[in-house]
C-alpha cells in the first residue's frame, strides 16, 4: 500500500520561502518518479516540480529559478523547496508518485498513480 504524506505547508508573505516534504512508504522508492502538483481554487492540477528516479528535476516555467525539489533515499522524503514566494503560488500542494513516467509527462498529473493528501500554501 503506497502512502505520501505532505507537511510544510502554510501562510506566508510574498518574497518569503517554505520547505515543504513528502514522506512515503509502501514501494521501493528509488525508482520512482515523484512529483509536487498544485491546484489553486476554480483551477486545474498542475505540475511544478518533479524529480526522476535518476535524480535528474524538472521544473514548471512559472517556478524555475525560485523552486527546488530534491529527495533524501535514507529518510523516503522528498522536499520541495520555495523561495521569492508569489501570491500566485497559493494553492494546495500535491505529492505524487508513479513507477514510470515518460519524460515528455512528467509535470502532467494523469502521469500519476498516487497522491498525497496535499498541504496548504497561501502567499499574501
Amino acid at each position: 500500500h503506497v502512502q505520501l504524506v505532505e507537511s510544510g505547508g502554510g501562510s506566508v508573505q510574498a518574497g518569503g520561502s517554505l520547505r515543504l516534504s513528502c514522506a512515503f512508504s509502501g514501494y521501493t522508492y528509488s525508482g520512482h518518479c515523484m512529483g509536487w502538483f498544485r491546484q489553486a481554487p476554480g483551477k486545474e492540477r498542475e505540475g511544478v516540480a518533479v524529480i526522476a528516479g535518476s535524480g535528474s528535476p524538472g521544473y514548471a516555467d512559472s517556478v524555475k529559478g525560485r523552486f527546488t525539489i530534491s529527495k533524501d533515499n535514507a529518510k523516503n522524503t522528498v522536499y520541495l523547496q520555495g523561495n521569492s514566494l508569489k501570491p500566485e503560488d497559493t494553492g494546495m500542494y500535491y505529492c505524487s508518485a508513479d513507477p514510470w513516467v515518460p519524460a515528455s509527462g512528467r509535470l502532467a498529473p494523469d502521469e500519476y498513480a498516487h497522491w498525497g493528501q496535499g498541504t496548504k500554501v497561501t502567499v499574501s
